[in-house]
């Protein structure tokens, strides 16, 4: 997969990838590069269709994942040029800040005796280091890493989202990921069509 990345990209999959492996359970996934490394299912199981993902994993991912987004976005409000990567940027961030508040309210329902509280601050070190690159860039350059950056990280988000929806083991995480879900992947769609227009 990382030689069909941009290395901003491969960071970001690298690190939600490794994030989604911490589960003593894990997810079964594959070296084989394909696009869906959630979705993979062994070929000897016909009836193992999706992909697994433990409640303590999800919860240690998501926040995360939602500050970059925001972040991210908050910042390309002041430095994209383009009216449609600031319309996307700002409806990023009410939309991540939503869901970090719907994550909250689910957290304090969850059931699930082996479920970890988030700890530390929620961006990683490489999530931080791919806020420190787009701080660093301008411009068509900026909006090139930034809609990058998106687009890798809702087909991320989306895929989690989509495994713990369907086989998540705590009801109210379950719920709010189901919950979640419509609106990451219409965030999906529209960062695939500011690819097609800015980098097609």
């Amino acid at each position: 997969m990382k030689t069909m990345l941009t290395l901003t990209t491969a960071a970001l999959l690298a690190t939600t990838s490794l994030a989604l492996a911490q589960t003593s359970n894990g997810m079964n996934t594959q070296d084989s590069g394909q696009a869906a490394p959630m979705q993979q299912a062994p070929a000897s199981d016909a009836a193992a269709t999706e992909t697994k993902v433990d409640t303590a994993t999800f919860i240690k991912t998501v926040p995360g994942a939602n500050a970059f987004e925001i972040e991210s976005s908050k910042l390309a409000l002041t430095k994209a040029s383009s009216d449609d990567v600031k319309a996307f940027a700002q409806m990023m961030v009410d939309d991540h800040t939503k869901a970090g508040e719907d994550f909250k309210a689910a957290l304090e329902k969850v059931q699930t005796t082996s479920a970890t509280e988030p700890s530390g601050k929620p961006m990683d070190a490489k999530q931080q280091a791919m806020m420190d690159e787009l701080k660093a860039a301008d411009g068509d350059a900026f909006e090139a890493k930034y809609i990058s950056m998106q687009t890798e990280a809702h087909r991320q988000a989306v895929a989690l989202f989509s495994a713990y929806a369907n086989s998540g083991d705590d009801p109210a995480l379950k719920e709010f990921a189901k919950a979640t879900l419509p609106t990451l992947k219409m965030h999906e769609k529209k960062v695939k069509e500011l690819s097609a227009k800015h980098q097609g």
